[in-house]
């Protein structure tokens, strides 16, 4: 599933850098950035308020 998300949703179905070295760090750049995502779904949400005095 994570690949089929890195090619469907971050648009990942051709590589733009070339030769393994170039395909290497494409995807461990989109893997960072699929963690990432992950990661700011697992932060809880916190409640601003505005303090008037």
């Amino acid at each position: 599933m994570l690949f089929a998300h890195l090619k469907r949703i971050l648009n990942l179905t051709r590589l733009r850098l070339r030769g393994p070295n170039g395909a290497k760090d494409e995807f461990l750049l989109a893997a960072i950035a699929q963690n990432l995502r992950k990661l700011a779904k697992l932060r809880p949400k916190t409640v601003q308020t505005e303090d008037t005095a």
